[in-house]
This record gives structure tokens, C-alpha cells and sequence, in this order.
């Protein structure tokens, strides 16, 4: 019977270069990963398809490497094997599908006949269930697809493709060893996968653009108010047109950071309640009438401990899936279709427009007599060293609060991991983002904010980046442990605190002695020394900056957040 389907094949190709080449159409060119014995045979197909092995030194820093190159190429790739690999993964994956970043999780695992007869394998549970961790992923994907069946493995791969690109979440491929080479329809690849969205229902997405339409008209003081899935789900040109068309002024949530040009005339800053940036960005949003929210993630640290203090009376909120209209929901309107018909129909004559505050990077207003670099300092004067297009990463911490009082350049691409948070993120993810830019070949600059006590949980991944001949440049923010820790609780505990590493040394230990450049700035004149070297500013190689301030100081967003934390920790009801 298998004899006789493969015939029937037009074009019969392997189903590992079947799938590798669908994620080379999808923009994937560099895969993320640790060879492991159930996938040793799959990456055998990864050059002749077009695509590059990375080779993590952990699956967990792949995990991260992925979510960042995601980020920024818009899909990513991760391959690990089976029950130990892709285990040490599922904590990256998890903060993919929780941050909402396509990535496609493919696992090596044993063969359909192992599978079958309850075989005792390594890397097994010994108990002969063999869907145990497929099961455990199932929470974190958004499609499952195990490749047990030839004669339906194309239409799986093409369907789990398209599902991780619409819903912008990870999918998880079961790959059996015996199916990497099995006979499938390779005439199939001659039409891409259509990726198009489903359109919205056309009376009910009219419905809600004329309410929209209505309440705009109606509004004496309405704003915009941009966040994560903005960008998560492609609506950035969209919001950008709603700008122009409208002239309204335009905020961004700490997650949204990077969906709005930052020298747009109407942009206002970053409102994250008592944590806004700057302090009229509170003002306005919290007394504006009508609050246009788009792709809104109303989390913890995005909204600096829940203090928000708006309306939803006076508000509609765009999303992915649906949309809010005041206190009405319309499921299944997604905000695309919405979002251009208001483009197209709104008459900007009607409404009424507020003027935004003008956002600066404010380091004269933040320097003091004293050479030691502090938070409320440093962050401006960043601010002043980024050009247009860099690709900004910041850790959950110290780095991640600090970047709201920072205004980009044009086209700046900012990633964070603000909702899922895992510490130690922002190393791979800089790998993954810096590999790329690369990849694209325009030369974009990687930039790098990570904390002493982050940085020695991912570290390895330094490794990687120099194995790759990579530039970033990582500023590692040497303060004595975890910071925004201290400020939660513990300011003098123990466990907030870290052995001290001589950090730039390890760009030596793993090899980047002679094409790397490493640097200890402990004032601020060494750092304004530096930031104005031409040299540096090229990033022709990998920069390794051990940058130190005090224990204790932290930018006021984090000690705003922090102390909002602690109190939710201490609730009792």
C-alpha cells in the first residue's frame, strides 16, 4: 500500500525537506536548536533547504534566540529532541505563546513503531507514553500536528503554518524518526501557503466602525493608545495611518514601545499609569473622554502595578479577535478590517484634537555634580547614542523599566518580555535578534541592556554570538545582583544577591579574544567617551561594555512597579 501512494506521487519528496522548505517560504533562514539523537537525520536536510543551523549551547537559550529572531524577521524556527530537549525549551516557548511571537517548535521523537509498542527509550518517562510532553506543550501551542501519517503530514505542516502566523503563537511538530524521510506531495510546494486573515463579517465590522466613527465625532478629548499586539499582529502601518488621519495624539504602552515613530510630531510618550513618561501622558490619557486602546495587554508590569485609572465607559479597544466598544463586545471582528475602514471613512474635520507633549531625552535635566552613572541619567543619554533602525533589547528588570524614559530614533524595533518576564531572556533573545538583522543583511545595529545577576543565568549564549561572528553590543549593567528583586522585597537578603564575576573576561573564555572588544566604564565621562567613538558607534564587531552603578538606584518606574508588587504579593483576599 505505501509502494503504491508513493507512485501516485506527481513530485515525491522527504517530509523533512517538505517542511524545511515551507519555513524557508515563510521568511525562516537560520534554525535554532541542540542536536539530539531523534533529529540528527532532519538536520541533515536544513542546508539544501536553504536554511542555517545554529546550534545553542542549551535548548532553553535556543527557546530565547527563536522568540527574538521571531521579533524581529517575523517567524522562527527551534528543533530539539524528544522529552529532555524540548522540556529545557518550554519555558522559552511558553514566554513565546504567552507574548504572543510565531515561533515553530519542531521535536525530534522516536519512530511510529517505538511508539506503537510502548518501546522502554531513552529520554522517556519508561512507561510507554509517548504523548506525555506533546500533551504538556499542547498549553503553550496553539497547534499540535504529530507526523504520524504520510498521507496527511502536508496538509498538517500547511495548516500548523498558517495557524502559528494568524494567531502569532508557537506551534509544536512531532517529528517521528521514521517519517523525516517518508514520501510526501512535493507539487504542493509550488503555491504558498495563503497566510491571508479571514475577513470580518462585513455587516458586523460595519456596525462597529460606525459606532466608532460615532463616539470619534462625539469626543472632545479622544487619544490613541498603542500596545504589544499592535505589532504582534501587523497593524503597525495601520496605526500610523489612523495618526496621520486623525492628527490625535498617540501614546504607547512599556510593551507597545517601538510601534509608534517616536519623532512623529504626535506622539506624546509612554503611558503606564503612575509610571508614565512624561508625567503629562498620565494627564491626558486618564482625563481624554475616549480612549482608543489598539492591541491592548493590560498586565502588571505594563501598566506599573495596575495603576491605570481610565475608563472603560471611555473606551474601544481593537484586538486581534474582537472588538470592545465601551462595555459591548463583537467577537470575531478582528481590528484590521476595522481599523482601515475608519481610516478610510473618518472625516478628520470633525474631530477634536488635543495638542501632545513634546518627549525628549532629558539628560541635562538628570545630570548631577557626581561621575557615577545613575539610572535617571543613563537612560537619556542612550536615548541620544541609538540611531534609526536599531534593534533595542532590554531585560526584565532594571534595563526594561529604565527604556521608558528613553525616546527612539525612527524604525527602532524594541524587544522585552514584559508579561512572561523570565530572567535571562534578553541574552539569547539578543542572539536570535542580532543573527536576524544579519540574516536580512541591512545592517541594523543590536543593542543589548541586561543586568549582572540576568546575565549569569543565559550567559553561554555569548558563545553563540561570537561562534557567529555577530555585533551586538551589550551593555551589562553591573549593580550586584537582582535589582528589581531587592525592590519587591529583600534589599539586603542573601538570595538578591550574586558571586561576582569578572564578566568581560568571558568574551576571552569562549573564544572572541581577537575579533571582540570588551570595556569597563565606571563614570560618566568614560561612558560619554565611549558612546562618542566612532568606532563603537560602527558596531563592526561584538562590544562587551561592563558598565557599573550603585546597588541601590533604580529608575523610578521599576521602584513605582515594584512597590505596587509587593503589595499584590501581600493580599490576602
Amino acid at each position: 500500500m505505501a509502494d503504491e501512494r508513493v507512485a501516485a506521487l506527481k513530485e515525491p519528496i522527504d517530509v523533512a525537506e517538505y517542511l524545511f522548505k515551507r519555513l524557508h517560504e515563510v521568511g525562516v533562514r537560520s534554525v535554532h536548536g541542540v542536536p539530539g539523537d531523534y533529529n540528527l537525520v532532519a538536520l541533515d536536510y536544513l542546508p539544501d533547504c536553504g536554511l542555517k543551523w545554529v546550534g545553542s549551547v542549551n535548548e532553553l537559550n535556543a527557546a530565547y534566540a527563536a522568540d527574538g529572531y521571531a521579533r524581529v524577521s517575523k517567524f522562527a524556527a527551534l528543533i530539539t529532541t524528544f522529552g529532555v530537549g524540548e522540556l529545557s525549551a518550554i519555558n522559552g516557548v511558553a514566554g513565546s505563546f504567552s507574548e504572543h511571537i510565531p515561533v515553530v517548535h519542531i521535536v525530534g521523537c522516536p519512530s511510529t513503531i517505538s511508539q506503537r509498542d510502548g518501546m522502554l527509550l531513552h529520554h522517556t518517562l519508561g512507561n510507554g507514553d509517548f504523548n506525555v510532553f506533546a500533551n504538556m506543550s499542547a498549553q503553550i501551542s496553539c497547534e499540535v500536528a504529530k507526523l504520524n501519517n504520510p498521507a496527511e503530514i502536508a496538509n498538517q505542516i500547511d495548516h500548523a503554518l498558517k495557524t502559528c502566523w494568524l494567531r502569532s503563537q508557537p506551534i509544536y511538530i512531532m517529528l517521528p524518526t521514521d517519517m523525516v524521510q517518508s514520501k510526501i506531495e512535493g507539487a504542493r510546494l509550488a503555491t504558498p501557503i495563503d497566510m491571508s486573515e479571514p475577513e470580518n463579517d462585513p455587516e458586523a465590522e460595519d456596525f462597529v466602525v460606525a459606532e466608532v466613527l460615532k463616539n470619534l465625532k462625539e469626543a472632545k478629548h479622544p487619544v490613541i493608545l498603542v500596545d504589544a499586539c499592535a505589532i504582534r499582529h501587523r497593524v503597525v502601518e495601520e496605526v500610523h495611518q489612523l495618526v496621520d488621519k486623525t492628527n490625535l495624539p498617540v501614546f504607547v504602552t512599556p510593551m507597545g514601545k517601538g510601534a509608534v515613530d517616536e519623532n512623529h510630531p504626535n506622539f506624546g510618550g509612554v503611558y503606564a499609569g503612575s509610571g508614565s513618561h512624561p508625567a503629562q501622558a498620565k494627564e491626558i490619557i486618564e482625563s481624554s473622554d475616549l480612549l482608543l486602546t489598539i492591541g491592548a495587554l493590560k498586565s502588571d508590569f505594563n501598566t506599573a502595578g495596575f495603576s491605570y485609572r481610565t475608563s472603560q465607559l471611555n473606551s474601544i479597544d481593537f484586538h486581534s479577535t474582537h472588538c470592545i466598544v465601551r462595555y459591548s463586545t463583537y467577537p470575531g471582528v478582528s481590528m484590521r478590517g476595522v481599523l482601515r475602514k475608519v481610516i478610510d471613512q473618518v472625516d478628520p474635520s470633525t474631530l477634536s484634537a488635543q495638542p501632545s507633549p513634546v518627549v525628549e531625552n532629558e539628560v541635562e535635566e538628570n545630570l548631577d555634580d557626581s561621575p557615577t552613572i545613575t539610572q535617571a541619567w543613563f537612560w537619556p543619554r542612550v536615548g541620544e547614542f541609538m540611531i534609526p533602525k536599531d534593534v533595542i533589547i532590554t531585560e526584565t528588570g532594571t534595563a526594561n523599566f529604565g527604556i521608558w524614559d528613553t525616546r527612539f530614533p525612527e524604525g527602532v524595533t524594541a524587544l522585552s518580555q514584559v508579561l512572561w518576564g523570565s530572567i535571562g531572556w534578553s541574552v539569547g533573545a539578543a542572539q536570535g535578534a542580532a543573527l536576524a538583522a544579519k540574516d536580512a543583511g541591512n545592517g541594523r545595529r543590536t543593542i543589548l541592556f541586561v543586568g549582572d545577576g540576568s546575565f549569569q543565568l543565559t550567559a553561554q549564549e555569548l558563545s553563540t554570538m561570537i561562534r557567529h561572528k555577530l555585533n551586538p553590543i551589550i551593555f551589562l549593567i553591573c549593580n550586584d545582583g537582582f535589582t528589581i528583586e531587592r525592590f519587591i522585597h529583600g534589599m539586603e537578603a542573601e538570595y538578591n544577591d550574586i558571586h561576582t564575576w569578572k564578566n568581560k573576561d568571558l568574551v576571552k573564555v569562549f573564544g572572541g579574544e581577537d575579533t571582540c572588544k570588551t570595556f569597563t566604564i565606571k563614570t560618566k565621562d568614560e561612558l560619554n567617551e565611549l558612546l562618542a567613538d566612532e568606532d563603537f558607534q560602527a558596531a563592526q564587531t561584538l562590544q562587551f561594555v561592563e558598565l557599573y552603578m550603585p546597588k541601590e538606584d533604580a529608575p523610578r518606574a521599576l521602584v513605582m512597579t515594584a512597590e505596587a508588587s509587593a503589595r499584590n504579593n501581600a493580599k490576602l483576599e
